[in-house]
């Protein structure tokens, strides 16, 4: 997500005013979360992930490259009091601090170039919590883009990390009863190892 879409972004904030709600591998794996932390919200948007972390306690960054999102989110940010910091920025031209977070969240959005960098600034013992739009679709709740650029393959998120440990994987595709589960989604929550000292 680029300042060459930030046209298309700022013009669809323009009319969405409420926050989504946090994401389905936030919810189900709030158990594995830090409680205390730095916290980084990448292509946060309107926040509903920034918000419902800051909630918790954890400090936390909300990067995007719309500046109509950003503004709409830090207005929700100073009425409730929370600790988030917005910025808007170029992730094709500005790369992610190294070390930096204790967890990373992303979801509804998909930049496979950006995949080692944010293995690189997650902390030892750091979380990745990512969540986003597979190919594979069912008819009960069509959603994300039809771009495949976009989508996720069957399988590819598990391969899209392959230095962080998987501690939860969901993708349910097509199987079973189409009006429960997830559905148009694939989610990962991974953990950079801690190195190792030998004796």
């Amino acid at each position: 997500m680029s300042f060459a879409d930030q046209a298309h972004w700022d013009q669809r904030y323009t009319t969405i005013n409420t926050a989504p709600h946090p994401a389905r591998v936030l919810i189900d794996n709030q158990h594995l979360l830090p409680d205390s932390g730095q916290v980084l919200d990448l292509a946060c948007g309107l926040g509903g992930n920034a918000l419902w972390l800051a909630e918790r306690g954890l400090s936390v960054d909300a990067w995007d490259c719309s500046s109509v999102a950003l503004d709409k989110l830090q207005r929700s940010v100073s009425q409730r009091g929370l600790n988030i910091a917005t910025r808007v920025v170029d992730f094709d031209e500005e790369p992610l601090p190294e070390a930096a977070f204790d967890l990373i969240v992303v979801s509804g959005f998909l930049s496979r170039k950006l995949c080692p960098d944010i293995c690189r600034a997650l902390r030892q013992g750091g979380l990745l919590a990512y969540q986003t739009y597979t190919q594979e679709k069912v008819d009960t709740a069509p959603s994300g883009p039809k771009n495949p650029d976009y989508l996720l393959a069957p399988g590819e998120l598990l391969k899209l990390f392959p230095t962080l440990a998987p501690c939860a994987y969901r993708e349910e595709g097509d199987l079973g009863d189409l009006q429960q589960g997830l559905r148009n989604y694939a989610y990962l929550l991974a953990s950079q190892p801690k190195t190792v000292h030998s004796l």
